[in-house]
């Protein structure tokens, strides 16, 4: 499951296999419809489940978060990256 933030400001969740691969196909003016407009987008939070039914759901959930909410979400997740790439 994946969270997008769009150039407008908005967000858009999905889910795909290889996030990042699918991030590059939305940029690239492929995949969901709507995002065209948006475009370009930027990854800004990953999520990965044992099973797809699992990821739905929560994107379900994601998907009726607010934006600050979702704001919050996306700047703790890339607090964490960096974190972690500082470490490496």
């Amino acid at each position: 499951m994946y969270l997008v933030r769009c150039a407008d400001g908005s967000y858009y969740c999905g889910y795909a296999l290889d996030p990042t691969k699918r991030v590059q196909v939305h940029n690239a003016g492929k995949g969901s419809k709507i995002l065209r407009g948006k475009l370009p987008i930027r990854l800004s939070y990953v999520r990965r489940f044992a099973d797809k039914s699992e990821a739905l759901r929560f994107e379900r959930e994601l998907k009726q978060r607010t934006h600050a909410e979702k704001d919050a979400l996306a700047r703790h997740w890339s607090a964490r990256r960096a974190k972690r790439t500082r470490r490496d």
